[in-house]
């Protein structure tokens, strides 16, 4: 292993490390007198799913801590696609921190800015893997779906900055807006599924729409129209799996 190789996935770790670290710290004291979801609660964000779904950054986390240690493993350090990936993954990983610091405080206009960031920096990172010859399925898992539910929690902190800054809608009711956000969810989910071969990305949005359908259920077009969006959804992830056992046959 040579010298860059060890600084980056040393950097890597520490990063790791601080991202958990801010997380726990920030919920458990909590920071600022308030939980993160405490505050998600006090708008009215109709994208917004239902609390459990949040148990998902758990998972998120301990595929990232499986891929850090996978890295210590014999012929995986030192392959391309960390090399090409590492720093993009510190620097999701302190976007990451900032912008619970920055949720906290509620300086709610910045945190949009921190979270396209994180959202852009893991497009980086997905796309270097996708292009490499060499990835396995342990490096590109745990950012299919970390980039499937950054992309959900961009959409619901693009609310969130909206309402705070008491956007109108053009004329348009919330919705109205949500149901427009459910149908490019998922055709997001559908094409970048279809065109990077992805089965996790999608389960995330599935996922994301159950529990907007459960906490949204005084709205029951919002309700039925997640629904729908993940039944489509998860009609797409069985034909695919169905096509690569028929090829797999062939």
């Amino acid at each position: 292993m040579n010298k860059k190789v060890i600084v980056l996935y040393m950097l890597s770790v520490l990063s790791y490390i601080l991202m958990v670290g801010i997380n726990a710290y920030a919920n458990i004291l909590p920071l600022n007198g308030q939980t993160t979801g405490e505050i998600s609660d006090r708008f009215n964000v109709l994208f917004t799913p239902a609390g459990y779904v949040f148990s998902i950054w758990s998972v998120i986390y301990v595929l990232l801590a499986v891929w850090l240690i996978y890295l210590l493993f014999p012929k995986s350090v030192n392959h391309n696609v960390f090399q090409k990936t590492g720093i993009w993954f510190v620097v999701s990983s302190l976007l990451n921190a900032a912008w619970i610091v920055l949720w906290h405080y509620e300086y709610f206009n910045w945190t949009l800015v921190v979270m396209v960031g994180l959202l852009l920096s893991l497009i980086i990172l997905y796309s270097f893997i996708q292009r490499s010859s060499g990835k396995r399925l342990l490096d590109r898992l745990p950012f299919s779906i970390y980039l499937g539910w950054v992309s959900v929690a961009t959409i619901v902190n693009t609310g969130v900055v909206l309402e705070h800054n008491q956007w109108k809608g053009w004329g348009l009711s919330d919705v109205s807006w949500t149901l427009v956000l459910l149908f490019a969810g998922t055709m997001l989910a559908i094409v970048f599924s279809w065109k990077n071969d992805d089965l996790a990305f999608p389960l995330v949005f599935i996922w994301a729409y159950i529990g907007i359908a459960v906490k949204q259920q005084e709205y029951p077009s919002i309700q039925y129209t997640a629904i729908g969006m993940a039944v489509v959804i998860g009609a797409l992830f069985i034909y695919t799996l169905n096509v690569r056992r028929r090829n797999k046959l062939l």
